[in-house]
């Protein structure tokens, strides 16, 4: 990279017309909920400080999805943050819930239309920046799912679109209808099976959005494999796994996700470690 993590931002959709310019280190909204990604969190005030405190430490990309709670998550980033100044919203549709740790796909059009029309309402937007596919149902024929959202940003509802846990294929099917700007997999220092997904992204520029960018707890644990890494340069084990991810690829757009005030301020931390060449060749070599 030639900017350093701390000051780099990454543009969605900068071939397009109306491009989009984010900090690359974001936040992820669904841990302001409760147990299991399931109703409230513990404490809602603590919820909402964490939302605008991390707006004050500089984030300007929050991520989240109409089944966060479902719908817990959209509403209290409108509570803490609503109207948004210089902050882009993402959110997702496409999955529903039927308990706690429960999820379930469904992409009928009539279906994705009320998602959008839904998270609109609790966001408080008249369009979303950012909206995307949680997932493609295998029950639906793929062009019906992508040829609604197409529709809908035609009619001006989206602004922008991303795909989330989807192959190079599906991209490319994708891209028949849709300016696909962002793409958003399971991905993190010990787990890279989406690597392929991450070269295509970076060859396009197309924004890679690294769920569970900490791993396991035993990744991030301070006698775990990144403990020694994190030691020698000052850090936190959690930190250099940000860290990794920011400086592995310029699309990478990790959104670490806490309800935690103190976890929040260490992850947006992780945007001024800087991995020396030591510590890049052992992380190299460290997967599930």
């Amino acid at each position: 990279m030639n900017a350093t993590p701390a000051t780099a931002t990454f543009t969605l959709g900068a071939s397009g017309e109306d491009p989009m310019t984010v900090r690359r280190l974001g936040f992820g909204a669904m841990r302001i909920t409760g147990p299991g990604i399931w109703g409230d969190p513990a404490d809602l005030d603590v919820a909402r400080s964490v939302l605008r405190q991390s707006i004050d430490l500089g984030v300007n990309f929050i991520d989240t999805a109409d089944s966060y709670g479902p719908e817990v998550s959209e509403r209290l980033i409108r509570e803490a943050l609503h109207p948004y100044t210089d902050v882009l919203i993402a959110t997702k549709g496409g999955l529903t819930r039927q308990g706690p740790d429960q999820w379930a796909p469904v992409g009928r059009p009539e279906y994705l239309r009320q998602c959008v029309h839904m998270s609109l309402r609790r966001l408080g937007l008249d369009r979303i920046d950012l909206w995307q596919l949680h997932r493609i149902d295998p029950a639906v024929p793929a062009e019906d799912q992508f040829g609604v959202i197409n529709d809908m940003v035609n009619e001006g509802l989206i602004r922008h679109v991303g795909l989330s846990e989807v192959s190079v294929d599906d991209v490319i099917a994708a891209s028949e209808f849709l300016d696909v700007v962002s793409v958003q997999n399971l991905y993190n220092v010990s787990n890279r099976q989406s690597e392929k997904l991450v070269n295509y992204a970076t060859e396009h520029g197309i924004g890679f959005i690294p769920w569970f960018p900490l791993g396991n707890r035993a990744l991030v644990a301070e006698d775990g494999p990144l403990g020694a890494t994190a030691q020698r340069l000052g850090c936190t084990p959690g930190q250099v796994a940000l860290a990794w991810l920011l400086q592995h690829s310029p699309v990478m757009l990790p959104i670490p996700g806490t309800g935690s005030l103190a976890h929040l301020t260490e992850n947006c931390d992780a945007a001024n470690v800087e991995l020396d060449d030591e510590a890049r060749a052992t992380l190299a070599h460290i997967s599930d």
